[in-house]
């Protein structure tokens, strides 16, 4: 997966770096697995603005994707790679041998024609999904679920996978990708090796229309407002703002807001790295 740059033939151009797009293999969704999408512009049931700096944005289909996997001893077929406008991540459309189609997050090197399953009889290879009791120790693994049967939740973003450390027990202990060690049941599944288009993180837009085209609006910074509108508004001149802080009066940048008293704590070996 590469990424292009662009000659700066117009200021827009100048400095954008998006994906080349050379792993899609397919143009259009599979229709059997494509719902619309409705957009709210950020507005409620009366028309009344609830969520500020949202609307516009380009038409979507939602591709329903499944993170559960539980489709255990049926070998399936990857038939295409294609880019999915909700996720940063690509998608895989398997044809499973009795005839079903499901789409899939695609891991990095998962290749059109390739055979993948999940379940206990499935091997440790790239795309299988399988029980973390059964994921060989220091295995990179990602779309790792935190109940069984819930679906993965963890590592689905582009180029982001978790490692599986050790074994205690009935837990797991999985290095995540904000560099939190956390325990998981043995008996929840995870998916063998990293997400596709780790190259995601490099892009750069380029311009402010492209992020219209992703439904954001411009956003207005807070020491820009005026007192009523803001803790950090108001003040002679260009004024810093004091301490940073959201529009609620909450401290910002660097404030845990983690609750003590969370049941999942007990659960968390090492916190996250600042």
């Amino acid at each position: 997966m590469a990424l292009r740059k662009f000659k700066p033939t117009t200021p827009g151009q100048r400095n954008k770096v998006i994906s080349a797009f050379d792993d899609i293999t397919a143009s259009a969704p599979e229709k059997s697995l494509v719902v619309g999408k409705k957009h709210s512009g950020g507005r409620n049931n009366s028309g009344k603005m609830t969520m500020r700096y949202l609307g516009g944005g380009h038409k979507r289909r939602v591709r329903i994707i499944d993170f559960k996997r539980e489709k255990d001893g049926v070998p399936a077929t990857v038939k295409s790679i294609e880019y999915d406008p909700n996720r940063s991540a690509r998608i895989a459309l398997l044809f499973y041998a009795d005839g079903e189609k499901r789409y899939i997050i695609a891991p990095n090197g998962l290749k059109v024609g390739q055979t993948i399953m999940s379940g206990e009889k499935a091997t440790p290879d790239i795309g299988n999904t399988l029980f973390l009791r059964d994921v060989p120790l220091g295995s990179i693994v990602h779309n790792i679920e935190l109940n069984p049967g819930q679906g993965g939740k963890m590592a689905r973003s582009a180029g982001t996978y978790a490692q599986l450390m050790s074994r205690e027990g009935k837990y797991a202990i999985l290095k995540l990708p904000s560099g939190e060690s956390r325990m998981v049941l043995i008996t929840c599944r995870a998916t063998i090796g990293s997400t596709s288009n780790p190259d995601h993180m490099h892009e750069v837009s380029g311009k402010a229309g492209r992020n219209r085209w992703l439904g954001r609006r411009p956003r207005t910074r807070g020491v820009a407002m005026n007192p009523v509108d803001h803790p950090m508004g108001g003040g002679e001149g260009r004024a810093s703002g004091g301490h940073p802080r959201n529009r609620k009066g909450l401290p910002a940048k660097g404030y845990k807001t983690r609750n003590r008293k969370k049941l999942s704590n007990r659960l968390v070996v090492e916190r996250r790295k600042k």
